[in-house]
């Protein structure tokens, strides 16, 4: 399998072709020298979306409705499940998905619009179910604080998956939400050790940055918990008793984790950075996905999909629990959010 190492800062140096596309351009080698940069700079294309709240049936989620303000990710997270739906916006699942993202700047007005719809039923949003709210590109563009600015303002109840520590920028807004029982936030952290961290997801934050988020959002009063994902086989699977020890000391009072993920185009992208950066064992980290995923790199399968099957996948279900048990952590948390409070501006709120 030829390599391709990535430019200075991304996940992946390819760019496999949209699977949507009516034809396939294949680079061929004609004996020209051509000096490949060594960055590869961020692009934001500006988006007037159409709809902004996006719903789903799914029984392994815990919301049925999110918001993503961006589409792509800056974070650049080799895994990634998201990668595949860059495709549908023509283009590539690979650097593109990282490089050239989309500002959905009139998320804010959007999401005022379609909660002042009389028939409108209140349940908690997710924030970042796709991709993460607080990649590098919302320091310029702030949409996921325009957004917590409208749902405070109509007391609606949110969660929030990031593994960017530019959520510590909210803690005013985050602050008014927590008082209402209206906001919980789960901080991603996949290691501990900052070498794996750079290759893995080059632009999210440290791994220390991670963890004072959490101090911090505790400090604060603000509900937090911490979401191990994914676990990679013989990549990071040994760190979950540490990661979750870690969180907990920082002041996580919740925990989860989810089995690596490896849909459409992510697959092939993944083996190629196992031979990039681990090559020796890159065939044994696959071996034991498939082990989980019935034979396959990938079952889409409610039920299965975040978990796995199959010995190894039995055995890190086990060693959560016992980790979760020893350390005190919940699965759920312990803060109910409350839907009661909905009201959009100027209206009544209910009696009973």
């Amino acid at each position: 399998m030829s390599v391709t190492l990535p430019p200075r800062g991304r996940g992946t140096g390819s760019n496999p072709f949209n699977r949507f596309a009516p034809t396939l351009s294949v680079a061929e080698d004609d004996g020209w020298y051509q000096e490949v940069p060594p960055t590869r700079a961020t692009e934001v294309r500006i988006e007037t979306a159409k709809s902004i709240i996006a719903r789903n049936q799914s029984p392994d989620l815990p919301f049925d409705r999110s918001i993503n303000p961006y589409r792509g990710c800056e974070h650049g997270c080799i895994y990634c499940y998201a990668r595949p739906s860059h495709a549908y916006w023509d283009m590539s699942p690979g650097i593109d998905f990282e490089t050239r993202l989309i500002a959905k700047t009139n998320a804010a007005a959007l999401l005022e619009q379609q909660l002042s719809k009389p028939g409108y039923q209140c349940a908690p949003i997710a924030l970042g179910a796709n991709t993460d709210p607080y990649q590098p590109i919302e320091r310029e563009h702030r949409l996921t604080r325009q957004i917590l600015e409208v749902l405070l303002r109509y007391r609606h109840p949110l969660t929030i998956v990031t593994k960017g520590s530019l959520v510590l920028r909210d803690l005013d807004l985050l602050s008014q939400l927590a008082e209402q029982r209206l906001v919980k936030v789960m901080i991603s952290l996949t290691t501990l050790d900052d070498e794996l961290k750079r290759v893995l997801e080059p632009r999210a934050a440290a791994p220390s940055a991670r963890l004072r988020a959490i101090r911090v959002l505790r400090e604060n009063r603000i509900p937090v918990g911490v979401l191990c994902s994914p676990m990679i086989p013989m990549i990071n699977d040994s760190e979950l008793e540490s990661l979750l020890e870690a969180a907990r000391d920082a002041g996580a009072r919740s925990a989860s984790y989810m089995l690596v993920r490896l849909p459409r185009e992510v697959a092939p992208l993944f083996e190629e950075w196992l031979q990039a950066h681990y090559p020796q064992r890159a065939a044994h980290v696959m071996s034991i996905i498939r082990q989980c995923r019935g034979g396959e790199v990938y079952d889409s399968r409610f039920g299965k999909r975040f978990s796995g099957e199959g010995a190894f996948a039995q055995l890190l279900a086990q060693r959560f629990a016992v980790a979760m048990r020893r350390l005190g952590l919940e699965k759920r948390g312990d803060v109910a959010l409350d839907c009661s409070r909905f009201c959009p501006p100027g209206g009544q709120m209910a009696l009973l």
